[in-house]
C-alpha cells in the first residue's frame, strides 16, 4: 500500500516525481535580492519546518493540493466569510492563501517574548497617562505628543479600572527587516481586529490538510481564546456575567469577524442601540426588559462610544457610557482612551520609556520614527525628507496625502508634495518621519508557482491574571505587490494562516468544556430586542418573497396550461397583475406590458421594493445583522438564492423559463422554512421569526380574499385563490361537488386546521405571544395579547356565509395593528425602555 503523503512522518520522499517536484520548486524560487525571505535565509539553507511542509506537499499527486484547498475554501464562499475595503459598499470574499506562514518554535519564542514585553510597557504607560501623569510632568513625554491624539480621552483621567487593566487584548504588527530581525511596525491598542479571521484561516487550512496539520505539530489557538474569555469573565463583579461584544454594525469592515468571535466565545453581539445606561449601570435591551451588561468588549473606536461626552454625531455608541465606567457599572475593554498608544508620535519615545519603566531595552525594536514636534527631530526629517516616509503623527488627519498611511514624497504628485510641505511647515507636530523598512517575503502560490510576497504579521496578546498570554500564531497579510516597503497593504492583499511548529506533539485542545465542568442550561438567556426585530422582519421578508413567487408562477402557468387558457384573456389575469402592483413588485405602468415582461420585473427588478430579489436582499440584510444566531446551512442557502436571482436577471424570460425560475426559488424558500422549523430551538428567537411569517401570511391571505373571493368572484378567481395559498388539494379532497364561494372563504380565512388560513395564523400567534416574557408580573395582559385576543374572538365567531370584503379588511388591519404593537413592546424601545418588574408583596 502507498503511504499517505500527509502521514509519512514528513521524512524525505523516495518518490522520484515528488523529489523532482520539490527540487524544481526550490531551484525556481527567486527571492528579492534586497529583502530577506522566509524560505531562503541569508545562509542559503531552507528552514527545516518549511522543508517538511514542502516535502509533504510535493508528495501529493499532481493537482491534489489545489483540489484540496479549493474544496476547503468552498466554506469561505458558502459561509459568507467576508470583509470590506474602506470606502466600498459591498463585501468581498475573504482572500486566503493556501500557503501558511511557518515559524519554528525557537524563533516564535523570541517573538512572543518581545510582544509580551511591549504589551507590559504599553499597559504601564497607559496607567500613568490616565493616572498620576508622572511621565509628562517629569519630562519623559511631551504633553503635545499625548494630547494631540484624538484617542486621548481626558474624561478617563483618574478613573479606577477593575484590576488596573486598561487593555485585555493587544496586537502588534511585525515585519522582518533587512538585518533578519523582527521589527514592530505599529501597535494596536484601541480595538485590535483580525483575531477572528485568524480562527477562520486556521479552520480552512486544517480542513484542507488535516493530517499534515497534525503531523507538523502546529500549536493550537483555542487555549489563547480560552484565557481571554476567562479574564473578561473574571473582570466582572458577578459570578455569571453577561459579556457583550459591541460592534459598529453590519457595515463594519470586519463585521463577519465580530459575529464569528461572538459565536465562538459565547458573547452577546450588540450594537450601540442595544445598550442603555440607567443610574450608572449598563443594560441590554431585551424582549424581557432591561438586563444588565457586565462586560463590554468594544470594537467601536473610543471617540464614537458616548455621544454625550465625546463625538455628539455618533450613532454607534451608548449615551452616558463613560458615566457608567466611572461609576463602576460596567467593564469596557479595551479602556476608552487606550488608542492613544497607537499614535506614531509616541513610537520614538518607547525605547527610552522601556528602560525607565521596565529597566530593560526593547526586545523588539519599532521602526525608527522622528516626531516633528521636537526641533532637532524636525530638522532631521526636513534634511532627509526625500528618503524618509512621511506619516501623520496622530493618524491620517494631518493631511490627505498621508490619510491611508506613510508615503514617500517621490510617490506623490508635484501638487501633493507642495501641499504636504506647506502643511508640515505650518503644523509640524502633526507629522513624523519614518525609516523605510523593506519587509521580508514569504512563499505564496501564484500562477501555479512558488513566488515570494511581502508580508506583515499581526501577533495578539491577551491579559490574564498571570500576565500576558501570546496567541501562538496570528494574522498574516500578504501583499500582491513586489514592492516590499512597509508602507501599505492594498486591496489586493491576501491573508495567510500562521503555523508555529512545536518541537514536540501538541495537545489537542478546544473551547468545549470538560466533561463535568459546565452547568447544564437549556435556555441561552433573554433575546436582545434588536435580534428579535431582525428575526421578525426576516420572517416577513421571506413570506413576502414566497407570496410574490406564487403570483409569478400563476402568471406563467396561465400562458402555458390549456386548462387555464381563460386566465390569459380574462379579468383574472388582470387581477394577478394588480396583485403584483399592490405588493410593489412592479410599477403600475407595466400593466400593459407582456405577461413575461411583468413576471420578469416582479422577479428581478432591484428598484421595485416588492420584487422577489428586493425581498430576498432585505431578508439577507436582516439575517446579516444577527449572523451569529443562524445556522451555516441557512445562511448559505439564503446567499445562494440571492446570487442566483441576480444571475438570472440577465436571461431573457419565456413562459417556461419564468415558471422554472419561480418554482426553483420557491423550493429554496421551502428549504429555508424547513431549516428554521427543524434546526432552530423553540426559544424566543424562533418564535419571532415565525411570528413575522404568520403575520405576513395572515395579511396577505386577507388581501387575496378581498381581491379574489368577493361577491362577484368567478370560478376562475376562486380556483386561483386556492392555488395562491396552496390549498387546492385540501379543498378538492373535502368538496367533491366543485368550487363554491362560501367553502372557499371558510377554508381560506376561518379553518383552524388549514396552515394557510388566517385562523391558523391567529392560533399560532397566540401560542407564541403566550410563551414570551412579560415586563410586569401583575397578571395583566400586555397590549399585543389584548389585540390578539380580540382578533381571535372575531375570527372564531365569524361565519363563512357572512364573511365579506370589509370584514376581511378589518382582519387585515388588526394584524397590521398587532405588528405595530409587537414592535412597540418587544423591539428597541428608545427612552421608554424599562427593566422587568416583579411583585414584591406577600400573597
Amino acid at each position: 500500500m502507498d503511504a499517505d503523503p500527509q502521514t509519512a512522518d514528513l521524512a524525505p520522499s523516495h518518490d522520484d516525481a515528488a523529489s523532482a517536484r520539490l527540487k524544481g520548486w526550490l531551484e525556481d524560487y527567486r527571492p528579492f535580492t534586497d529583502a530577506p525571505d522566509e524560505l531562503a535565509p541569508p545562509d542559503g539553507s531552507t528552514p527545516e519546518p518549511w522543508l517538511r511542509f514542502l516535502r509533504a506537499v510535493a508528495a501529493y499527486p499532481e493537482g491534489e493540493f489545489a483540489e484540496r484547498f479549493a474544496l476547503a475554501t468552498r466554506h469561505i464562499r458558502d459561509a459568507g466569510v467576508s470583509h470590506r475595503i474602506y470606502g466600498e459598499d459591498s463585501e468581498r470574499i475573504w482572500p486566503l492563501s493556501p500557503m501558511p506562514l511557518i515559524l519554528a518554535e525557537k524563533e516564535w519564542t523570541e517573538i512572543a517574548a518581545g510582544v509580551e514585553q511591549r504589551a507590559t510597557l504599553l499597559e504601564a504607560v497607559l496607567n500613568d497617562l490616565y493616572g498620576e501623569g508622572r511621565l509628562v510632568s517629569d519630562g519623559h513625554l511631551p504633553a503635545a505628543a499625548v494630547t494631540g491624539s484624538d484617542d486621548f480621552v481626558r474624561a478617563m483621567r483618574g478613573v479606577k479600572l477593575p484590576g488596573g487593566k486598561p487593555m485585555h487584548l493587544y496586537a502588534a504588527d511585525l515585519g522582518r527587516g533587512p538585518d533578519g530581525r523582527w521589527w514592530v511596525l505599529g501597535d494596536r491598542t484601541q480595538a485590535p481586529s483580525g483575531a477572528g479571521y485568524a480562527l477562520e484561516n486556521r479552520m480552512v487550512l486544517s480542513r484542507a490538510f488535516p493530517h499534515l496539520y497534525n503531523a507538523m505539530n502546529v500549536e493550537r489557538l483555542a487555549p489563547f481564546f480560552s484565557d481571554f474569555r476567562a479574564n473578561l469573565t473574571a473582570a466582572a463583579s458577578r459570578t455569571d456575567p453577561r459579556i457583550c461584544l459591541l460592534t459598529p454594525g453590519p457595515f463594519s469592515e470586519s463585521y463577519f469577524e465580530q459575529a464569528h468571535l461572538a459565536r465562538y466565545l459565547g458573547f452577546l453581539l450588540v450594537e450601540g442601540d442595544d445598550l442603555v445606561v440607567r443610574d450608572g449601570v449598563v443594560y441590554v435591551r431585551t424582549i424581557a426588559g432591561l438586563k444588565r451588561a457586565d462586560v463590554i468588549w468594544r470594537r467601536v473606536d473610543a471617540d464614537f462610544i458616548d455621544p454625550m461626552e465625546l463625538n455628539s454625531s455618533s450613532h454607534l455608541g451608548v449615551p452616558a457610557l463613560l458615566e457608567a465606567i466611572r461609576a463602576g457599572g460596567a467593564v469596557v475593554s479595551n479602556m476608552p482612551g487606550s488608542g492613544v498608544m497607537e499614535s506614531n508620535a509616541l513610537l520614538s519615545f518607547l525605547p527610552a520609556l522601556s528602560r525607565r519603566l521596565l529597566g530593560e531595552a526593547l526586545k523588539l525594536s519599532n521602526v525608527a520614527t522622528w516626531w516633528c514636534g521636537q526641533p532637532a527631530e524636525r530638522e532631521l526629517v526636513e534634511r532627509n525628507i526625500d528618503t524618509l516616509a512621511i506619516a501623520g503623527a496622530f493618524g491620517g488627519k494631518a493631511h490627505l496625502a498621508v490619510a491611508r498611511g506613510p508615503r514617500l514624497l517621490a510617490d506623490l504628485s508635484p501638487d501633493e508634495r507642495s501641499a504636504l510641505r506647506v502643511a508640515m511647515h505650518e503644523r509640524p507636530v502633526d507629522f513624523v518621519g519614518q525609516e523605510v523598512v523593506r519587509l521580508s517575503t514569504t512563499p505564496t502560490i501564484r500562477d501555479g508557482k512558488l513566488q515570494p510576497s511581502p508580508f506583515i504579521l499581526r501577533v495578539y496578546a491577551a491579559r490574564t491574571e498571570d500576565g500576558w498570554r501570546i496567541m501562538p500564531g496570528g494574522f498574516c497579510r500578504i501583499s500582491d505587490q513586489k514592492d516590499a516597503r512597509a508602507l501599505s497593504m492594498g486591496a489586493g492583499a491576501q491573508a495567510s494562516d500562521v503555523w508555529v511548529i512545536a518541537e514536540k506533539p501538541v495537545e489537542k485542545i478546544s473551547l468545549l468544556a470538560q466533561r463535568d465542568g459546565a452547568r447544564v442550561r437549556r435556555i441561552t438567556g433573554n433575546l436582545p430586542s434588536r435580534a428579535a426585530d431582525n428575526l421578525f422582519w426576516l420572517g416577513r421578508y421571506l413570506e413576502r418573497a414566497e407570496s410574490t413567487l406564487r403570483v409569478v408562477r400563476s402568471l406563467c402557468t396561465s400562458l402555458m396550461d390549456p386548462d387555464a387558457a381563460t386566465h390569459s384573456a380574462g379579468e383574472t389575469l388582470d387581477k394577478l397583475k394588480g396583485l403584483l402592483v399592490d405588493s410593489g413588485a412592479v410599477e403600475e405602468q407595466s400593466l400593459g406590458h407582456r405577461v413575461t415582461d411583468v413576471a420578469q420585473a416582479a422577479l428581478y427588478d432591484e428598484e421595485a421594493y416588492g420584487s422577489v430579489v428586493s425581498q430576498v436582499r432585505s431578508a439577507r440584510r436582516a439575517a446579516a445583522s444577527m449572523r451569529e444566531r443562524l445556522s451555516e446551512d441557512f445562511w448559505k442557502r439564503l446567499l445562494s438564492l440571492e446570487a442566483r436571482l441576480k444571475e438570472e436577471k440577465q436571461i431573457r424570460m419565456s413562459e417556461s423559463a419564468g415558471l422554472e425560475q419561480a418554482e426553483t426559488a420557491l423550493q429554496d424558500l421551502s428549504t429555508l422554512s424547513g431549516l428554521t422549523q427543524e434546526n432552530m430551538n423553540r426559544v424566543a428567537g424562533w418564535r419571532f421569526l415565525d411570528m413575522g411569517r404568520r403575520i405576513e401570511r395572515g395579511i396577505n391571505t386577507s388581501r387575496l380574499m378581498r381581491k379574489l373571493a368577493d361577491e362577484d368572484a368567478t370560478i376562475d378567481d376562486l380556483d386561483l385563490l386556492l392555488d395562491l395559498i396552496d390549498s387546492q388539494i385540501t379543498y378538492r379532497s373535502r368538496y367533491l361537488e366543485g368550487i363554491s364561494l362560501t367553502p372557499v372563504r371558510d377554508l381560506v380565512m376561518l379553518d383552524p386546521y388549514n396552515p394557510r388560513s388566517v385562523a391558523f395564523q391567529v392560533i399560532t400567534l397566540k401560542a407564541h405571544i403566550a410563551a414570551l416574557p412579560v415586563l410586569q408580573d401583575d397578571g395583566m395582559p400586555e397590549e399585543p395579547t389584548r389585540l390578539l385576543t380580540r382578533l381571535a374572538c372575531q375570527v372564531e365567531v365569524q361565519g363563512a356565509a357572512a364573511l365579506d370584503g370589509p370584514q376581511a379588511r378589518a382582519f387585515e388591519h388588526m394584524l397590521l395593528d398587532l405588528s405595530d404593537s409587537i414592535t412597540d413592546r418587544y423591539f428597541l424601545q428608545g427612552a421608554n425602555a424599562t427593566p422587568t418588574k416583579k411583585l414584591g408583596g406577600l400573597a
